[in-house]
């Protein structure tokens, strides 16, 4: 068996394709690079849909392949083009390569294996020697591919969050089937408009708008005004996350405006702010003295812990306490505070839901943001918003992929 026949198998050629040609070359980024023909006889039939027709002239292709031990490979051929009965002009597709790629299917299926390993592109590129624009071109093609397969037939609770590519730069907006965990939906913007989109996008992977009984968001006018519009039979429930953070903001002024009068709170900040549970000793002895010194302090500290206290118990009289909790806090007089529950009373129908629909909430989609804040900070953020939202589909969508890995 000659060089000719060991790679036509190796290559997993079949008739008309057969390798006619073998040699090496001085290389660019390598001291030879090998360099195999694939020819077919002339005569030879080629099928487009249900008709066979002979070549009618040919184009000259070259594609990078998987290496040769150390050597970077290439496949050349002379694709032939036919023509068909409605004359019309057509290449014939090669079973090694896909359309209008400059590599073969293997090249392809390694670079995203490399991904799937969790390296940046830019290292991929460098890795293999090609270029990252490149690079990100065959991401985005197969992700693309494997994202129109989505099928949202049985999506019914949904989150979204938004997140920027880089710090203070173009947002996306993301939507997270809440039953799979898996993103569904990645789109432009942080706006009303993100749910048209969205319902669009909904309706041609087989879902129905009507099918979507919940909707879990922070507390975003436009999400809001874009929830209401497009979904308006689906129940909003504001993130209790998100509801946390503002509570946590409002104890946090309150230190500072305490702060102002007297240095003894500087450095004290997370020591208000985390479970109490979750300090050390030290800290909360240093916590049991700042709550007896600052009598508001207290009062704010202590209206957290009873705020917390009705969202973990969660029961059919959490909507009274709460209530009841809003008018302590009113009595009160404690501005930061007063000011929060201002904010409660205007949402309460989405915490109202909140109660109502307990194993629907947005934890899903802060845990599937560590993973897209992860891959920002491997590559300092993305410049490109496209290979931005292919990416965050990639790593949170659970995509089925069609490159053949299976032979890598």
């Amino acid at each position: 068996m000659n060089s000719t026949e060991i790679f036509t198998q190796a290559l997993g050629l079949s008739e008309p394709w057969y390798v006619s040609k073998v040699e090496f070359k001085d290389g660019k980024h390598s001291n030879k690079d090998l360099h195999i023909w694939l020819s077919f006889n002339r005569g030879d039939r080629f099928r487009i849909g249900e008709n066979e027709y002979t070549a009618y002239d040919t184009i000259d292709k070259v594609w990078r392949h998987l290496n040769f031990f150390e050597h970077h490979c290439f496949l050349h051929a002379s694709v032939p083009r036919i023509k068909t009965v409605d004359y019309k002009t057509v290449m014939v597709d090669v079973p090694w390569a896909r359309k209008n790629s400059g590599f073969t299917l293997l090249f392809e299926a390694y670079s995203m294996l490399l991904i799937e390993r969790e390296m940046p592109v830019g290292s991929v590129s460098r890795t293999i020697c090609e270029t990252a624009p490149c690079i990100w071109h065959v991401f985005n093609h197969w992700v693309r591919k494997a994202v129109e397969k989505i099928d949202m037939s049985e999506v019914h609770h949904i989150g979204v969050d938004e997140t920027s590519k880089r710090k203070g730069h173009n947002y996306i907006t993301q939507f997270v089937d809440l039953d799979t965990r898996k993103t569904i939906f990645v789109t432009d913007g942080k706006d009303a408009s993100t749910f048209k989109a969205f319902s669009k996008a909904l309706v041609e992977s087989h879902g129905k708008v009507e099918n979507i009984k919940a909707i879990c968001m922070d507390m975003s006018k436009s999400f809001i005004s874009g929830a209401l519009t497009h979904f308006p039979k689906a129940g909003i429930i504001f993130d209790k996350f998100h509801i946390f953070k503002t509570l946590n903001e409002a104890i946090d002024t309150v230190r500072k405006e305490e702060h102002k009068e007297t240095g003894l709170l500087k450095g004290h900040r997370f020591t208000l702010l985390y479970n109490k549970k979750n300090l050390s000793p030290k800290k909360k002895m240093e916590l049991e003295t700042i709550l007896m010194t600052y009598p508001t302090i207290g009062k704010a500290y202590s209206f957290k812990e009873s705020f917390t206290d009705i969202f973990n118990e969660c029961t059919n009289d959490s909507v009274k306490k709460l209530i009841s909790w809003c008018k302590m806090v009113e009595q009160s007089a404690i501005k930061p505070l007063v000011n929060f529950v201002a904010m409660i009373n205007s949402h309460m129908y989405g915490i109202k839901k909140l109660f109502a629909v307990r194993n629907v909430y947005n934890g899903i989609l802060e845990g599937l943001n560590s993973k897209i804040q992860l891959a920002k900070r491997r590559v300092r953020g993305f410049v490109n918003t496209e290979n931005f939202k292919y990416m965050v589909y990639f790593i949170t969508g659970e995509l089925k992929q069609d490159y053949p890995n299976d032979s890598l």
